[in-house]
């Protein structure tokens, strides 16, 4: 009985070119451009004149809704709520912010697109490749090639085109900008700088419970993180209110510590002081962070950031670390009850150094 199946076709040999296909050429001839089609613009002059003129209202759009931001951003209030719907209850000045950025940038988009389509030169070239260094006629050439495409941009003859893509780019710099500068807040008022909720007579709490401290239960070593009266524990903020307190905590903190008189260096830092008991500023003069790490043996007081050590029996002199200056001292005083109070703010600006930082009249030996 015969295998041979009747629907099976033999394969070709690699070598056996297909009758059924055309033999590929060598070399493609190139096909050329299209032929160009001109557009309306260019053959009709009251088209090329409607043209420009959608062009100027779209850099127009852009134009007024760069203003329209800058009005936003000063008129609305911050915390405005509004509906959109689809989307439901969100921030009104971010919304107008939004709409205000987004439709300047789009009149900038569309108006130089439609500006390209419709105006701009809209021929094909094609340019054979050649060495790179180029004759001095190319380089002439060139710049005849710049010259034309100026003349037919038509940017010399329609000038309300120029003007107002160059308004409408230039007052888009005021959405980006205006919000990286304003963004930064109000200057800090001179009083902000220079003072602390701190002042005479105000007691020292221990901190977070809110007690106060009597100088006679410390004990030689005793270390408190302590608050003025008022900005800690349960009752601060329905007192003062809770950016206040969050206020109070980033420059009114300090740290208490008893030491021995006789290991006390500064006569200064005696005389702010009560039998030993001293207080200092708790905020870095680096950076701000909080210095809490104190070590007994040593005096040594460590800023957990950036390791700035400060020698608390020499008046908080910088030993070692990045910060200059050392930790400003809290004058105190015993009130007539025993407890420790502060005996005025601060003689100087706490934390961060910045210009015009000192002021005479608060330092010691000064008018104050």
């Amino acid at each position: 009985m015969s295998t041979h199946d009747d629907n099976h076709v033999p394969a070709r040999p690699a070598d056996q070119p297909a009758h059924d296909q055309p033999a590929q050429p060598e070399r493609f001839e190139n096909p050329g451009l299209p032929p160009h089609r001109p557009r309306r613009a260019d053959l009709d002059p009251k088209a090329a004149k409607r043209a420009e003129v959608q062009v100027v209202a779209l850099f127009t759009l852009s134009v007024i809704s760069s203003i329209a931001f800058v009005v936003a951003y000063f008129a609305i209030d911050p915390q405005a709520r509004a509906f959109v719907p689809g989307i439901g209850e969100m921030n009104g000045f971010h919304l107008a912010l939004g709409v205000t950025m987004g439709l300047s940038l789009l009149g900038i988009g569309l108006g130089a697109i439609h500006w390209a389509k419709t105006l701009m030169p809209d021929e094909e070239f094609v340019e054979e490749r050649h060495p790179q260094a180029s004759t001095e006629e190319d380089r002439l050439g060139a710049g005849q090639v710049l010259s034309h495409g100026w003349r037919s941009s038509q940017l010399n003859r329609r000038s309300a085109i120029l003007g107002s893509a160059g308004g409408a780019l230039g007052l888009f710099a005021l959405p980006v900008v205006l919000p990286a500068i304003a963004g930064l807040g109000p200057a800090p008022r001179r009083e902000q700088l220079f003072s602390t909720n701190w002042e005479a007579g105000r007691r020292l709490m221990i901190d977070p419970a809110g007690t106060p401290i009597r100088a006679a239960d410390l004990t030689q070593g005793s270390v408190f993180h302590v608050m003025p009266d008022g900005f800690v524990g349960h009752t601060a903020i329905e007192e003062h209110g809770a950016e206040a307190v969050m206020n109070s905590r980033a420059k009114d903190p300090v740290i208490l510590v008893r030491m021995n008189p006789a290991e006390i260096k500064s006569q200064k830092q005696r005389e702010w002081g009560v039998d030993g008991i001293v207080a200092y500023s708790k905020v870095c003069t680096h950076v701000g962070c909080p210095v809490a790490l104190y070590e007994q043996r040593t005096h040594h007081l460590l800023c957990p950031c950036h390791q700035s050590t400060f020698d608390m029996a020499d008046d908080c002199n910088v030993i070692f670390g990045p910060a200059k200056r050392p930790l400003p001292q809290l004058p105190i005083t015993i009130d007539d009850e025993g407890y420790l109070v502060a005996a005025d703010d601060f003689r100087e600006p706490i934390g961060v150094s910045f210009w015009e930082r000192e002021r005479p009249e608060l330092l010691p030996g000064g008018n104050s």
